[in-house]
């Protein structure tokens, strides 16, 4: 016979997989989010950068998955699909973890990394790597890695982008900025590229991590929960 606290566990397990399956599809769009936003830079990014995200997609995809495993097992009083249910939480709660603190640690190692990228496409110049400078400097409103003196410094052609050009200095007829009336700093932004693309990655980079590890450490709920109901129904049918 069941009791009414069982019951309540029951209840309660099914509730929290409700849920968490809500959660997953809440990590999901997060990591979502966060890939489309930094996808449009991806051509000074390595792929450490667009991993965490990535990861995120596949976890939460699976979290909805495994909530409505959970549901299964709640309803149906199966303590095999509740020990299942638990392992499976357990995994993710790893992975996620994992994850978290990939991306804690790489962020220390990031800006050296990303400043190695962006010098090495401004002296390369090729067609890609001028396209993509010309992306982000109009995006972030930023000129060269440290300041427009890089592209006088680094590049094969030693000439300053048009699209560091501060959009009311540019004059309409060249396109340029250089020919305006604009004189001196006035023409161009002033802002190095990399102090700008290193704090729109940090911003997402604190999304990952509290998305990540916070929804893995509700997980543990849902462990002790699934294990606690698995034992108590087994507990009562062998009365």
């Amino acid at each position: 016979m069941r009791t009414c606290g069982m019951r309540f566990i029951k209840y309660i397990l099914f509730g929290f997989n409700v849920i968490f399956a809500i959660s997953g599809l809440g990590i999901l769009v997060a990591g979502a989010l966060v890939l489309a936003n930094i996808n449009e830079f991806n051509h000074f990014l390595e792929n450490n950068v667009t991993a965490p995200p990535i990861v995120l997609i596949v976890t939460g995809t699976v979290i909805f998955f495994i909530a409505s495993l959970g549901c299964l097992g709640a309803i149906k009083e199966s303590p095999r699909l509740l020990i299942l249910y638990a392992v499976l939480l357990a995994i993710i709660f790893v992975i996620e973890f994992a994850v978290g603190i990939a991306a804690a640690v790489f962020k220390s190692d990031l800006e050296m990394a990303l400043k190695n990228t962006l010098r090495s496409t401004i002296e390369r110049s090729s067609v890609d790597d001028l396209q993509a400078w010309d992306n982000i400097q109009m995006k972030l409103m930023c000129c060269g890695v440290d300041s427009p003196k890089d592209w006088g410094d680094l590049s094969k052609h030693r000439i300053l982008r048009p699209s560091c050009c501060v959009k009311q200095a540019i004059d309409i007829a060249t396109n340029d900025c250089r020919d305006s009336n604009f004189v001196g700093k006035d023409k161009y932004y002033q802002d190095g590229c990399i102090g700008k693309l290193k704090e729109k990655i940090d911003k997402n980079a604190v999304i990952l991590i509290g998305v990540g590890i916070g929804i893995a450490f509700i997980q543990i709920l849902g462990i002790v929960l699934a294990c606690y109901l698995a034992k108590r129904i087994r507990h009562e049918r062998e009365k």
